[in-house]
């Protein structure tokens, strides 16, 4: 879209509903949003405040480009859609925003007000549709009452636990005229977290003595903490008080990797060849647990049976309700980022003597616990097999990863593949995976709204077969918009984690887990971008320097060993695997 300033409004275009909203959405300090053609009046009224409109092509992968957008640019993202049908499509996404807080204000158009209950074209009760999936959910009503209802919209977004808000808008709204006297609207209320609270002093200070103090402390810290863009202050914690870090896979680069006290993403992906699996005992047998915006879920717990029972824990979180939701803990409800500042300043006034002292024998035991994992993927592994091992995909990747470089995935082996092979080298939300919900189709829209987000840095995207198919038609939009990714599909013709759950659970396995021949990167260049097929691996490393050097979306097509799995726990000791 040309973004120059069109000609200038007349005071009467000013006062409609359409210039109201992207005046508002401007004031509020949005620049992008991902929508298609509707509501067009809205659209044709952006290029008047500066605003982008990146055109997805179906509604569900434009609320997923949101998503990724928000994550990486600590902004509230907004996205569109008609009512009926495409409303629904933005069920999905906002699910997963809603599960992993995630704040996106979404517009969706409605019929005309004199239509309402009289069976209109795709009428549709939104306000029940988005009931599950959103924080606040309105139908304006009234020209005069928009400005309001917006600003509550991103306030909903963007505070407390963020998460998604809905606005409904009459499609006569947006033609309709203001009142010249309005109330006087300037907050800008579009980043997140809207508001930091900190947690009570009493509390961090009583956490503190118990970390100080403990004989085998731990943090295990989960997405909360790039929600609250607290990366750097659990850096400093972790360096300054000596406390080794794990995270969960949503949690995965709030610490640098390769620091020293880093264990990796621990969870329920810790069995043959996981890189934290020599590192069990480090959860097992800790004293003393911080969580910090963590969720303490299935996944991540590996079906809670990985954190130990007798531990003390604290739980940090801004939702009090998350706080001891399945283990009973010090509570510390506040912003991560406040609170651990605060929690690193009561550290300061202990005598941290303890920690420091035991800083070099655990050091070595996770370095020693990371060799180990090494030692078992190159040992137990032909990485110059034919199809090729998803290990030496990930492989080829890392070498070529930066600090910089935001890396995306879908769900299922994707995000498994991710969490294990590849290495966050510096503290912040540079990894992003659709853990909120775990659905497919995520990867490839992710890495476009990451790639909005952070124009400047590479992206890579990592998916399967299975995911890609989802939403194949979004490379025509990658391509249309001038939005430059690299995505690696790993064709293995089969629904993966799907198929070999079957034949763990059941011997067998049904007709839908095994796709048709399909050749991804004959579709990308059909759409425009650019296509590669890997068959041998040592084409890999060439085709991804090459792929990040272009610029152009590129696909990279690697034909991949079926039965290669990652370290599932669930899957340890599993004949039927052997196949």
């Amino acid at each position: 879209m040309n973004l120059e300033r069109p000609q200038p409004l007349s005071d009467a275009q000013r006062r409609t509903g359409a210039h109201i909203f992207a005046a508002a959405l401007r004031r509020h300090g949005v620049d992008v949003i991902f929508g298609q053609s509707i509501p067009a009046a809205l659209f044709l009224a952006i290029p008047h405040y500066g605003i982008r409109q990146i055109g997805y092509r179906a509604e569900n992968a434009g609320a997923y480009m949101a998503d990724a957008y928000a994550r990486l640019s600590h902004k509230v993202a907004v996205v569109t859609a008609q009512n009926g049908p495409a409303a629904t499509l933005l069920v999905a996404g906002l699910a997963e925003c809603y599960k992993a807080s995630v704040p996106v204000v979404a517009v969706v158009q409605d019929v005309h007000r004199k239509m309402a209950d009289k069976n209109a074209f795709q009428e549709l009760d939104h306000l029940d549709l988005f009931k599950g999936v959103a924080k606040w959910t309105r139908r304006v009503t009234e020209i005069e009452r928009l400005d309001d209802y917006i600003d509550m919209a991103f306030t909903a977004a963007a505070s407390g636990r963020p998460g998604p808000a809905i606005i409904i808008v009459p499609i006569d709204l947006f033609n309709d005229a203001a009142p010249d006297i309005q109330r006087a609207h300037a907050s800008s209320l579009g980043h997140y977290p809207l508001d930091r609270t900190v947690a009570d002093p009493a509390a961090v200070e009583e956490a503190a003595s118990l970390l100080a103090s403990a004989r085998a402390p731990l943090i295990i810290a989960g997405g909360g903490v790039h929600i609250s863009d607290a990366a750097g202050e659990l850096a400093a914690l972790q360096e300054t008080a000596s406390l080794p870090v794990a995270t969960t896979a949503m949690g995965k680069g709030a610490v640098d990797e390769g620091h020293e006290l880093s264990l990796g993403v621990v969870g329920y992906f810790m069995g043959t060849r996981g890189r934290t699996r020599h590192l069990r005992e480090m959860v097992t047998q800790a004293d003393v647990i911080l969580l910090v915006g963590n969720r303490t879920n299935q996944n991540g717990t590996d079906s809670w049976n990985l954190y130990p029972r007798d531990a003390r824990y604290i739980h940090l979180d801004i939702d009090s309700a998350e706080v001891g939701r399945n283990y009973d803990a010090l509570r510390l409800v506040g912003d991560a980022r406040l609170t651990l500042a605060a929690l690193s300043a009561a550290l300061a006034r202990r005598d941290l003597g303890t920690r420091r002292s035991a800083r070099a024998s655990v050091a070595a035991k996770i370095a020693a616990g990371h060799e180990s994992w090494l030692a078992e993927v190159n040992n137990t592994l032909d990485l110059d097999a034919r199809p090729i091992r998803p290990e030496r995909v990930m492989r080829e990747v890392d070498s070529l990863l930066t600090p910089e470089t935001v890396v995306v995935s879908d769900a299922s082996y994707s995000s498994i593949w991710v969490a294990n092979f590849l290495k966050a080298r510096a503290a912040g939300a540079r990894f992003i995976t659709p853990r909120g919900l775990a659905g497919l189709g995520w990867g490839f829209p992710y890495a476009i709204g990451a790639k909005v987000a952070r124009p400047d840095a590479p992206v890579f995207a990592l998916v399967g077969d299975g995911g890609f198919a989802h939403v194949w038609s979004e490379l025509e939009t990658a391509h249309r918009m001038g939005v430059h990714v690299v995505l690696v599909v790993l064709n293995n013709q089969i629904l993966g984690y799907e198929k070999h759950a079957e034949k763990a659970l059941f011997g067998d396995y049904s007709d839908a887990c095994d796709f048709s021949p399909v050749d991804h990167a004959a579709i990308a260049r059909a759409c425009g971008c650019e296509g590669v097929r890997v068959e041998n691996p040592p084409d890999l490393l060439p085709a991804l320097k090459e792929a990040f050097g272009r610029g152009n979306t590129t696909v990279i097509d690697v034909i991949t060993e079926q039965r290669a799995y990652p370290p599932v726990t669930a899957f340890e000791g599993q004949d039927n695997l052997d196949y």
